[in-house]
């Protein structure tokens, strides 16, 4: 041993002016950046895989996309004020807010799961399987999976784990050691690391393109012809009042609102489909697309209401609708004495729970092939939906629907209501201000305000406004198309300087006052009175 090294090792390393004190300020922060190198590597390596696992999806089994499996999976264990919340915030951008906040918390716990195995292997490489294993499980437990619905998962889990693992071991090789801050090995595994980013937003681009170039559903309808109906409802050309502004009183397929459980809309091929019904009947019933369009037709004009519409909110529309009547279709199952209620199913697993006394009543509840005289939109249940006029449409308005099964409400529960919503959900008495808007500048003079009242199978007889503290003033209402429909309404204002608040109510046919007493959407509906704040320059 020389005497140099005797000295050292006697020291102890001690003293202000020794190797190691001169060396340990730098550990920290070389360990630092290594952890960094590594959550960096974790996160390539995630979305590398997710890429490729969507890429998969979009070739073999569009409906067990990675992102669609566990956004659904979210979805389905989400709290009823999980969905409210959801919803009142992002109003119909609610999916692409979940999936964004899906990737965001993937991606810190890719991030973390890189870390983690740079430092305790092999935890983090067990993180990122665990994720896949999660999802090849949702994947094969949903209502429309094959088998093949694993794959996609199973895909993104293995490339994560091999190419995290491959990039985070060249972080504990001798050229990455701290003392090293710029070896070839740090540098490998940033420009990996970046590549793998690179080539996994590419391949997740490349699977939205090859979904578009395989989706049969939109082909067939883009060339589907629809059979003409053989009764139709009239809309009176006084049912529209002509305000700038207003909504129309048939809303546009293309701003009508979209709320449902569907991350990836089901491409249902009419050629394919077929509806069964069953359960508490005398006789099951299968029908298949040509049997269904070969029935007389009816068109019919029907206003259909989100639960989670918020006072004043525009999670609302109406709409043509043509089909068959579900009356007609449910006599010939001819259900038993004892069935009280028909649970309709989704292909891709939604189900509602909807009163029998709805769907055999007089009221146009339609098993419906279009909307505002196209074919359905792929979005809104193409090839085939339920519109049932007077509910709220978690318990009625179930798209891409495959089965009706009559049942009751004591041994069955829908989707939403096992989630803890009202079990039968009648649309509520409601009014909104749609003119003018809120916060607007309105200028003093002759000016107008209008919206738009509803109670779905009962009718509105009559809207009053109130500006300020003021009387209340009964306003001009529009011919309704029928009871089933919104209806327009307006009051002219004198309007004078300052700031103003506008409130409206409805009265339903049945003489009903609507409510001022304010409840949230859940469990049955929202309450209270539309108003509004304005200042008049």
């Amino acid at each position: 041993m020389t005497p140099a090294f005797r000295l050292a090792v006697s020291s102890g390393c001690h003293g202000a002016r020794s190797p190691c004190a001169a060396y340990a300020p730098n550990v920290a922060p070389a360990s630092r950046s290594l952890d960094l190198l590594a959550a960096g590597a974790g996160v390539g390596a995630a979305v590398l895989g997710a890429g490729l696992g969507e890429l998969t999806a979009a070739a073999v089994a569009p409906s067990a996309s990675p992102f669609a499996v566990i956004g659904g999976g979210m979805i389905d264990i989400a709290p009823p004020w999980g969905k409210d919340l959801a919803i009142s915030w992002f109003g119909t951008n609610d999916k692409a807010a979940l999936l964004v906040g899906i990737a965001i918390l993937l991606l810190a716990i890719a991030a973390a799961a890189g870390v983690l195995e740079r430092r305790r292997p092999p935890w983090g490489r067990v993180i990122l399987g665990g994720l896949g294993v999660v999802g090849v499980i949702v994947s094969m437990t949903r209502a429309d999976a094959d088998v093949l619905s694993p794959a996609p998962s199973f895909v993104a889990a293995a490339v994560a784990v091999v190419v995290g693992a491959l990039l985070i071991a060249r972080l504990r090789r001798p050229d990455a050691v701290p003392e090293n801050t710029t070896g070839p090995s740090r540098r490998t595994v940033l420009v990996s690391s970046g590549l793998a980013v690179v080539v996994g937003a590419l391949a997740a681009v490349g699977s939205a393109a090859v979904r578009g170039g395989t989706q049969a559903a939109s082909a067939v309808r883009a060339v589907l012809r629809l059979p003409t109906p053989a009764t139709t409802t009239p809309v009176p050309a006084t049912a529209e009042l002509g305000i700038d502004g207003l909504s129309p009183v048939i809303t546009p397929s293309a701003d009508f609102y979209r709320i449902d459980t569907a991350l990836v809309v089901p491409q249902v091929d009419p050629s394919t489909w077929s509806l069964r019904i069953h359960g508490l009947v005398e006789e099951d019933v299968v029908l298949t697309w040509d049997d269904l369009v070969a029935l007389p037709q009816r068109e019919t004009v029907a206003t259909l209401v989100c639960v989670s519409n918020e006072v004043g909110g525009d999670l609302i529309g109406t709409a043509r609708w043509l089909g068959v009547p579900i009356r007609d279709l449910l006599a010939r199952a001819k259900p038993t004495a004892d069935a009280d209620m028909v649970l309709s199913h989704s292909i891709d697993g939604f189900t509602a729970s909807t009163p029998l006394e709805a769907l055999t009543d007089e009221r146009d509840a339609l098993l419906a092939i279009g909307m505002n005289g196209e074919a359905l939109p792929v979005e809104h249940g193409f090839p085939v939906r339920m519109v049932v006029p007077g509910l709220y449409g978690y318990v009625s308005a179930t798209k891409w629907v495959t089965e009706l099964e009559v049942t009751r409400y004591a041994v069955a529960e829908g989707y939403w209501t096992s989630r803890g919503w009202s079990a039968r959900g009648p649309v509520k008495l409601a009014s909104r201000i749609d003119v003018p808007r809120a916060g607007a500048r309105v200028t003093a003079g002759s000016t107008v305000i209008a919206g738009v009242a509803w109670h779905n199978h009962v009718g509105v007889s009559g809207v009053d406004v109130q500006i300020d503290d003021g009387p209340w003033t009964p306003a001009k209402l529009a011919t309704a198309i029928s009871a089933d429909t919104w209806v327009q309404w307006s009051v002219p204002w004198d309007a004078t300087s300052g700031t103003h608040t506008i409130r409206c109510r409805a009265t339903s046919a049945t003489g009903e006052t609507q409510t001022p007493q304010r409840a949230a959407p859940a469990p049955d509906g929202a309450t209270g009175w539309d108003e509004l704040t304005l200042t008049v320059a």
